[in-house]
């Protein structure tokens, strides 16, 4: 074929306007992305003393059926790959490793626990894998500068307690508190959060605290401990397993105190009712998500919708438990993510999608919550509001508050 200067001269302007497209109109892919999907990975105690979470990976599960039913994320299906650390530390870093450098995921997701995500820290950092929505509320999940591809999502644990303190100094000044706590990270961030909103009268008003071990069969003997330090105030840091055991103890002795139980065992249908909802009658702890059981939200339209959900994608979940209204609403932070991050799902734009939300908004949180990030702040639920237990459901009192975390 002989192509004249005319012919050159006319495919010119074609050629200069390809040339000119904006660089963003190309597609951009790491490891786990491509035209046709996005591999996420995902850890969750199927098995094991935190066995009570493994709906929220069901319920994750289930979100992303959905999502693919209806056409993926801008095009793109999701391949979800969940699996079973039993909330053991040694065995999330096998999955782990196992996500990233065989099936070879884009992300993590959610992985659940405090001493598991650990685990993974500086593992998951050093490969530049996000890390993201950590199913904890450890405040270590907030440093940007030392950990920048490891981000949390619930409201962290010392914030937290900082408002159970603020609760306690208001309305119980004269209180001796007693304190059970998980011996690890969890457990004593909670705890670090408690002493410091406690001030200089946490010395004098904690008379009695406890640790115990995820491998212990109960915390009978604890709650008992406790007890007999003449306390009147109890502050209940614990995962649903001994929560429950905790509660139950309490009521069996007679022992009344004030008690107030950490957010990550709230959940209704598995803590309160194997408790016993009579034994757990005026419990008091926080909340962010609308509870599935409150009678407030029936004509609620994202109750309806979760509901829906729930009904079509797993009829078989638990309707009365937070975790599946938890694992709902932070899949859909994720879906806000990976939507915003369009044709560029390299690992660093995913990181800074993340790290980019403005007030987002989910159906399922509380009135006035909302999810915010920025490149310097990793906390993306700063708020909580005080709720009480009313014997079958919670019930919401005060206003939503925030606290700083240390």
């Amino acid at each position: 074929m002989t192509l004249t200067r005319r012919s050159i001269l006319a495919a010119a302007p074609s050629a200069l306007a390809l040339a000119a497209l904006p660089a963003y109109a190309q597609k951009k892919y790491d490891t786990g992305a491509s035209d046709s999907e996005i591999k996420i990975g995902h850890t969750n105690p199927y098995s094991g003393p935190a066995s009570s979470y493994g709906v929220i990976g069901k319920t994750e599960t289930a979100f992303f059926t959905m999502i693919n039913e209806k056409g993926g994320i801008n095009g793109r299906k999701i391949n979800f790959i969940s699996y079973d650390d039993g909330y053991s530390p040694p065995k999330t870093v096998e999955q782990v490793r196992k996500l990233v450098e065989s099936d070879g995921v884009l992300l993590l997701f959610n992985t659940l626990g405090t001493p598991t995500n650990t685990a993974i820290h500086k593992y998951i950092n050093q490969k530049k894998v996000p890390h993201i929505f950590i199913a904890s509320g450890a405040t270590k999940w907030g440093d940007p500068k030392n950990f920048p591809w490891s981000i949390g999502w619930q409201p962290n644990y010392q914030s937290e307690s900082q408002i159970y303190a603020t609760y306690i100094k208001d309305k119980h000044p004269n209180a001796k508190i007693a304190v059970l706590y998980q011996n690890d990270d969890y457990g004593k961030d909670y705890l670090k959060g408690f002493k410091d909103g406690l001030g200089d009268k946490a010395g004098s008003m904690i008379v009695s605290e406890a640790p115990y071990e995820t491998t212990d069969p109960t915390v009978d003997s604890q709650v008992v401990s406790l007890k007999s330090s003449g306390a009147d105030l109890f502050f209940n840091i614990t995962i649903p397993k001994f929560a429950a055991q905790a509660i139950k103890k309490a009521h069996e002795i007679g022992w009344k105190p004030v008690h107030l139980l950490n957010n990550v065992s709230t959940s209704v249908g598995s803590v309160l009712k194997p408790a016993g909802l009579d034994a757990s009658k005026d419990v008091l702890s926080t909340g962010y998500l609308k509870d599935p059981t409150d009678p407030t939200w029936n004509d609620d339209a994202g109750k309806k919708e979760w509901l829906a959900f729930m009904d079509k994608y797993y009829p078989d979940g638990d309707k009365t438990t937070s975790f599946t209204v938890y694992g709902y609403t932070v899949a859909q932070t994720l879906v806000e993510v990976l939507k915003n991050a369009k044709d560029d799902l390299t690992r660093a734009n995913v990181m800074k999608q993340a790290a980019s939300l403005q007030k987002l908004t989910h159906p399922m949180l509380l009135p006035g919550i909302t999810i915010s990030t920025s490149a310097t702040d990793f906390y993306p639920i700063q708020s909580v509001q005080l709720q009480s237990f009313k014997g079958e459901t919670w019930d919401l009192f005060g206003d939503v508050m925030a606290a700083e975390s240390t």
